[in-house]
């Protein structure tokens, strides 16, 4: 069973990393062709054209984005597709303004998840937001665990709860893989720190000259990769508890190796 939890781990924090490299590297969705003879002849908000959402699901979802739209006067639009795309036809049949925000779910590619933004949203929620929110919730091992449908309605439900308190500067929450990943990073940082504070004179307690050089190293490792992401993404005191314990930890291992060592040493001499 800790085998399967470590690989389970292991395939959800490779997917993110995966999903991140393909979103960098990948165009935003293409809408360079126009087919609007696969829009339905009613403009609704929902556009399920891959079937990925339930009927009785589908007409919720187009209530909540309608009253969504009436109370905050974001534009929320989903368009599902699978083997042809209506392309440049969503704009003129929505009406996509700078206020608008098109989801695009289509499961050829290796991420689900796309979206074309209007310019206002990106004040509220910039670049890296939809990155990190395409990378979490469109991934295929977030799609095979949970489905299409639920990863278009978390995200949208993400995007709403950032728009109505004003923006998000990350996407909220912190997944069990990413949370690892600051772990490690702060032990690491910890083992620095420790390593680097290791006495190298012999009336010397504490190398805190050493310990400074090396600081932009541990700090960026602690500080920004181990304490950053979880600070900013969840109010949780447990998993920044755990890392300030883990870099702790990687302090004391690093400091008092050498003296362990030594004392080992003189052990087996007598």
């Amino acid at each position: 069973m800790q085998k399967r939890g470590f690989k389970s781990r292991l395939t959800s924090s490779l997917a993110f990393i995966l999903g991140l490299f393909i979103l960098v590297f990948s165009p935003s969705p293409a809408l360079a062709v126009n087919n609007p003879e696969l829009l339905p002849d009613e403009v609704t908000p929902v556009v399920d054209l891959a079937n990925f959402l339930p009927d009785l699901q589908e007409e919720s979802l187009i209530q909540e984005i309608e009253t969504f739209e009436a109370d905050t006067g974001w534009r929320i639009r989903v368009l599902t597709q699978y083997d042809r795309s209506p392309g440049r036809a969503v704009i003129n049949f929505w009406g996509l303004d700078d206020k608008s925000i098109l989801l695009v779910a289509d499961s050829r590619g290796g991420n689900i998840l796309s979206f074309s933004i209007g310019d206002d949203v990106y004040e509220l929620l910039p670049r890296t937001f939809w990155i990190e929110l395409q990378a979490r919730f469109g991934n295929m091992y977030y799609i095979r665990e949970n489905g299409e449908n639920t990863s278009i309605l978390t995200a949208l439900d993400t995007v709403k709860g950032c728009l109505v308190k004003g923006g998000c500067g990350v996407v909220p929450g912190l997944p069990r893989e990413q949370w690892i990943l600051t772990l490690v990073t702060s032990i690491v940082g910890g083992l620095v720190f420790g390593f680097a504070g290791t006495p190298r004179k012999p009336d010397q307690v504490f190398a805190w000259q050493w310990v400074l050089i090396i600081s932009p190293l541990w700090g960026i490792l602690f500080i920004a990769f181990g304490i950053g992401p979880v600070v900013t993404r969840t109010s949780d005191w447990l998993p920044l508890f755990r890392n300030v314990m883990g870099f702790a930890l990687g302090v004391l291992v690093a400091y008092l190796s050498p003296f362990l060592n030594q004392s080992s040493a003189s052990n087996s001499n007598t």
